[in-house]
């Protein structure tokens, strides 16, 4: 079937903004900000929370204080790994300086946070929605397990890609669930990005090679191809992602340049164990952290970055479009403790 065919393709119009007053708005240092601290809101309150009961009546950071203070992190879904790094360095700092008093301690658990941030993987190519330098269009494979917000996610990068002034080009890749075909069409009508599609049931390397011939022609600067959600068969995941990125790589050899995995973030310790399967089953370069608006288990991003040397390149913190935003180490830890 052509890619002009009538039900095969629906054309949308690409909207590049250039004015600056529009990118300001959108994606501006202080507005970010603003949304990081509201989307960490339940967050920060339950942490803070537990940890001001963990040094309530006390003068000094002891033994007891840090016991408090690693179930106050392991409740917040910082995962024991995680948390242990933390409180070691925090144990270093009370035998190297003898005496910590308790009011410093919120300063150096920031202080540690950040460093263990810092230490993570980075790769800030995607500041202000800008894309990756020496390649067009830039390939994007989505993947995920349903219900983490994939399409959703897929369909708010598209916006705020646009919105950036980039053309975008969406592949509706999971054929093996109509409501996903259907939710990402709706996002490309709400969004004025043109989608490529099939009948469901129909084999998803042909319509990931299909979005790539058409993203190719039409000079587009970066394609969304959103993938099948399940996880129940490792084997049979990494073939069809495999065949997938077979079939693109006849196009252009280098592609995918990112494979990029979407985790509920208000799972907290679940979405660790999605991450662990996926980054067994495939090469996964990226992370999108999904609904941390909703939870107190927003400390999950901590043990992410942490572990598993991939770069958090998104996190989501409200229900607009405006709301997945770029991953910033320095912003992340301000939204967990604004007032120091």
């Amino acid at each position: 079937m052509g890619l002009g065919q009538q039900g095969y393709i629906r054309t949308g119009i690409i909207i590049k903004f250039t004015g600056m007053g529009i990118f300001d708005k959108l994606f501006g240092k202080k507005q970010q900000q603003e949304t990081v601290d509201q989307g960490l809101q339940k967050t920060r309150e339950g942490f803070l929370g537990k940890l001001s009961k963990a040094i309530a009546g006390k003068s000094t950071v002891d033994e007891e204080v840090l016991d408090n203070l690693e179930d106050a992190l392991v409740s917040a879904d910082v995962g024991i790994e995680t948390t242990v790094k933390i409180i070691d360095q925090i144990e270093a700092r009370v035998a190297r300086d003898k005496y910590l008093n308790t009011s410093e301690l919120n300063g150096i658990l920031k202080q540690e946070i950040q460093k263990l941030l810092v230490a993570a993987p980075q790769d800030n190519s995607y500041v202000n929605y800008e894309l990756p330098a020496g390649h067009k269009p830039h390939i994007i494979l989505v993947v995920g397990v349903n219900g983490v917000g994939k399409t959703t996610t897929i369909g708010k990068l598209a916006h705020n890609f646009s919105k950036a002034g980039k053309s975008v080009l969406l592949g509706a890749a999971d054929t093996f669930r109509a409501a996903a075909v259907d939710q990402l069409t709706i996002w490309s009508e709400r969004t004025n990005v043109p989608i490529v599609k099939k009948e469901m049931g129909s084999d998803p390397a042909s319509v990931a090679y299909d979005t790539v011939i058409s993203g190719v022609s039409r000079n587009v600067d970066v394609i969304l191809i959103d993938t099948a959600g399940r996880l129940h068969n490792k084997i049979h995941l990494m073939d069809e992602l495999s065949k997938i990125k077979k079939v693109i790589q006849k196009v252009i050899p280098e592609a995918p340049h990112e494979v990029m995995l979407v985790l509920d973030g208000s799972t907290g310790q679940n979405a660790l164990e999605q991450a662990k399967h996926f980054t067994a089953a495939t090469d996964v370069t990226a992370l999108t952290i999904t609904k941390l608006d909703g939870t107190a288990k927003g400390g999950v991003v901590l043990a992410i970055a942490d572990q598993f040397k991939i770069p958090v390149k998104f996190i989501g913190v409200g229900e607009k479009a405006e709301d997945l935003l770029v991953f910033d180490q320095q912003q992340f830890v301000h939204g967990l403790f604004p007032d120091l």
